[in-house]
């Protein structure tokens, strides 16, 4: 190849977006461990920043048969229960560790929540086995990557140790948003 050919191609090769990248999970009660058998549906849909220094998200759900407590991310494999790393919404009655409250929005009953995530919104993982600490966003993007997350949203009387459940997967698309 000629030089000017190849600068050619090397210039338009950087000049190329960087891949943006779009997680998403479905949420139900048979993801959960153990199952629960509810009429509730779910949807997480979520962009990571080009850098991986944000996650902008947007998590729905409806028809749930309890009162909504929390929302999460873990780190756990399909139908394995691990970790809390990020807390996704909260309520009045159950509220998210003091480090990250005032980053947690307010669980809606039923809807949509939305809001970004960065290093400030993680925390220690309660299993010190999964060896992943307070502020470290590039190991939950790790996990998700690896398909080792998950989001589930809790409600009592019932479930609380979760109602409906989905595994996060993540797919990279060219010329994404930031």
């Amino acid at each position: 190849m000629k030089p000017t050919v190849l600068s050619a191609l090397l210039l338009a090769a950087l000049a190329t977006p960087a891949a943006a990248e779009e997680i998403r999970a479905r949420l139900g009660g048979y993801q959960e461990v153990p199952s629960v058998s509810t009429p509730a549906s779910g949807e997480f849909k979520a962009h990571i920043s080009r850098d991986d220094g944000m996650i902008e998200y947007e998590l729905s759900y409806s028809d749930l048969i309890g009162t909504v407590q929390q929302s999460h991310i873990h780190v756990g494999q399909r139908s394995v229960n691990g970790s809390i790393v990020i807390w996704l919404c909260q309520t009045s009655t159950t509220q998210a560790p003091l480090d990250v409250r005032g980053l947690t929005p307010q669980c809606p009953p039923s809807g949509t929540v939305t809001g970004h995530i960065t290093k400030a919104n993680v925390i220690s993982a309660s299993q010190t086995s999964q060896q992943i600490t307070t502020g470290e966003l590039e190991e939950v993007i790790a996990a998700i990557r690896a398909g080792v997350a998950y989001v589930n949203v809790h409600t009592t009387p019932l479930n609380a140790g979760g109602e409906i459940r989905g595994q996060i997967r993540a797919s990279r698309r060219e010329g994404g948003r930031d």
